[in-house]
């Protein structure tokens, strides 16, 4: 009860006459002319920069956008479309079209607080990618920070929002030209994947038949050398017959010599028959030189016939294997035959008759006797045996011609075979070559084979690594591509405008100053209560209460014009009202503390105390954000909880913070308390200082 009348005491004293009670009345405006003004003057900054005056400069020239997908091209200006954007009220200050000196003019005159240019090369640079040579298109902005620097900082980030906003257009249109490109490619791998099988198909055929074709040529070389055996045999017989041939051709002409000579000489033989019949004895020597002669024909006969069956004999083994080899057809082998067969028969009849002419010669030298007693058989005989001489020495003419006509064919044959045999070992040579590269074409062949297959495969990889997308897929990948990051605004506790993020801060700075000026009128302590040498602690309370009164209407009242004539509405309006209660008794209680101890300083310390607040309680800028030492004196100074737990109440927080902070602040309340009960107890010991204070305000 005597904190009560201790309290009526001083607000007796403090409201004595009109301007007293118009000073309370000041007093509890105060805060809320402070709050109230900030508050209101900063409630939607944002909303009104279209009235803030910026310069937009467009040289953007424009430029030809080509679609690789499709071929086409068709003309672009971004620059014009960020101009419409910015004109059309999306930009938000109140652009203002010029030119470049224009915008340089009234940036350093302060005309325009920002000017945005866009540059000649502006859609050129934008598209440069779609021609693989790459350019940074860029914005220029003007600003003057001696103009206004918040005024810079928007600039800064409504630029940042155009190049996002373009950026994010070109992106998406990029992306999807990529993306079209993608489907080019996976259809056109697709008809490679198809080629490239049918290139496998055709490659294994290839190596199949290179293989078949090795095969093939390693016969053809093994018959080439054996037709190249064959024909050095065949070159062999041929020249053994042309050896044999011309030793034939010998033998007919001496033949064909002895028996012209015997006919020569047996031409007068019927005439010497009849001379023979009548001297027989003189023919007996005679007959006996004939019969010598007679064996020698024979002889000669018999080695020519001999001669000649083998040259027929080799002929025809050499013409068979001519035949068999192709280089001579069986006709023509068989009228080679045939001819000599021809030459052969009157040589064979001439032999036997030689043979048989030598027998009777034989006859007639052994048998003289009996010569004489036939000579008159013999004389008529003896016209035969000139016809027989006559028809034997016309068929040596003949089997001579027909033995030099062969003669003549086996040198030929001879010249032939030989170069038969040269085109046969060119053959042979050439097939060895042949079935070398051949074995050269089967392995790249197969090599051919294997890289088609990992062409085929390697192909078949890509495909399915390039997307077969649809339209709408491709669209919205697109879009995605071009904008892949969103932010999804899920906000705990909101604000709502820029004012009502700043209320905590200017309430709780508004409640700092309304208990700052409630000690320019209302003493710390009671002189009476002091004189009366009462309780420290109820001396205390005593001058605690008058000025809580006030600042608990000094509360009402800013909270009354924040809450109903700014329309910020409070999401935990009676925590806001708890909040503001306890941060403005425990504020008087500090500044209660500071005057008590230390009078005129203590007032000076409080004002000390607000400006080293209105930085360290984080009521603009994160607390963090500040440099050291202040940032350490965050947490030590009441203001911070004030802030932090307004914030909470406005805005829906945490209702354990602010049960955390409100604690915290009647701590410091109870504390500020207790060291004002310690100055009464001081102060009830006048000395002359306190009688003559160095230092009145």
């Amino acid at each position: 009860m005597i904190v009560i009348r201790l309290a009526i005491t001083e607000l007796r004293r403090i409201t004595a006459g009109v301007l007293p009670k118009l000073a309370i009345l000041a007093l509890v405006v105060i805060p809320s002319l402070y709050a109230g003004l900030y508050v209101y003057a900063n409630k939607d900054p944002y909303a009104s920069l279209d009235r803030v005056p910026a310069a937009l400069v467009v040289q953007d020239r424009g430029a030809v956008l080509r679609d690789a997908a499709n071929g086409t091209s068709r003309r672009v200006d971004y620059g014009e479309e960020v101009a419409s954007r910015l004109l059309d009220g999306d930009g938000g200050f109140g652009w203002v079209e010029t030119s470049e000196l224009e915008a340089e003019d009234g940036i350093a005159t302060g005309r325009y607080d920002a000017a945005l240019v866009i540059g000649p090369r502006f859609s050129a640079d934008l598209v440069s990618s779609t021609r693989y040579q790459p350019r940074k298109a860029s914005l220029d902005l003007l600003t003057n920070d001696a103009t206004n620097y918040l005024a810079t900082t928007i600039a800064k980030t409504i630029a940042e929002d155009v190049r996002k906003a373009i950026a994010q257009q070109v992106g998406t249109k990029a992306a999807s030209a990529f993306l079209q490109g993608l489907d080019v490619v996976h259809t056109d791998l697709t008809r490679g994947v198809k080629g490239a099988n049918r290139l496998v198909d055709g490659t294994s055929r290839l190596s199949r038949g290179t293989v078949q074709l090795v095969e093939g040529t390693a016969r053809l070389a093994s018959g080439a050398e054996q037709a190249a055996s064959g024909a050095g045999q065949l070159s062999d017989g041929a020249n053994r017959l042309s050896e044999g041939a011309t030793q034939l051709e010998q033998g007919t002409q001496t033949l064909s010599s002895g028996l012209q000579t015997l006919r020569e000489r047996t031409s007068s033989l019927p005439a010497d028959t009849s001379r023979l019949a009548t001297g027989a004895r003189e023919v007996a020597a005679g007959n006996a030189r004939v019969a010598i002669l007679g064996r020698e024909a024979a002889e000669v006969s018999r080695v020519v016939a001999a001669q000649l069956r083998a040259a027929r004999a080799s002929l025809a083994d050499a013409l068979a294997t001519l035949v068999q080899d192709g280089l001579l057809t069986r006709a023509e082998a068989d009228q080679l035959l045939d001819q000599l067969s021809a030459g052969a028969i009157p040589v064979d009849r001439a032999a036997a008759q030689v043979q048989r002419a030598s027998a009777q010669l034989d006859q007639l030298g052994r048998g003289s006797e009996e010569v004489a007693a036939g000579a008159a058989r013999l004389a008529a005989a003896s016209p035969t045996l000139v016809d027989g001489i006559s028809r034997a020495a016309s068929g040596g003419s003949q089997v001579a011609s027909g033995s030099a006509s062969l003669a003549g064919g086996a040198r030929t044959l001879a010249d032939d075979t030989g170069r038969l045999v040269a085109g046969a070992n060119e053959l042979s040579a050439g097939a060895n070559r042949l079935a070398s590269a051949s074995t050269t074409l089967r392995d790249g062949g197969r090599r051919l084979e294997s890289g088609t297959a990992e062409l085929r495969n390697g192909l078949a990889r890509g495909l399915r690594k390039v997307p077969d997308l649809d339209e709408r897929t491709e669209r919205r990948t697109a879009q995605t591509i071009g904008d892949p990051v969103g932010v999804r605004d899920d906000t705990l506790a909101r604000a709502g405008s820029y004012g009502a993020g700043l209320a905590p801060f200017f309430m709780s700075l508004g409640g700092w100053i309304g208990a700052y000026v409630l000690f320019l009128l209302v003493r710390p302590l009671s002189l009476r209560a002091l004189a009366a040498d009462g309780p420290s602690l109820r001396t205390a309370l005593g001058g605690l209460v008058p000025p809580a009164l006030v600042g608990l209407l000094q509360a009402g009242v800013m909270y009354a014009i924040v809450r109903y004539a700014l329309d910020i509405d409070a999401v935990h309006e009676l925590g806001t009202i708890a909040v503001l209660v306890v941060s403005s008794v425990t504020f008087v209680a500090i500044i209660q503390a500071l005057n008590a101890w230390l009078g005129t300083v203590g007032e000076f310390l409080g004002l000390v105390l607000m400006l080293i607040q209105l930085v360290t309680a984080g009521g603009t800028f994160p607390w963090e954000t500040i440099p050291e030492p202040l940032r350490s004196l965050h947490w030590f100074l009441p203001m911070t909880y004030a802030v932090d737990s307004l914030r909470q109440t406005l805005y829906g927080g945490e209702a354990p913070i602010v049960a955390r902070n409100l604690g915290v602040l009647l701590g410091v309340c109870l504390l500020a308390l207790l060291a004002t009960a310690i100055a009464a107890r001081r102060q009830k010991v006048w000395t002359p200082n306190r009688l003559q204070p160095e230092l009145v305000l």
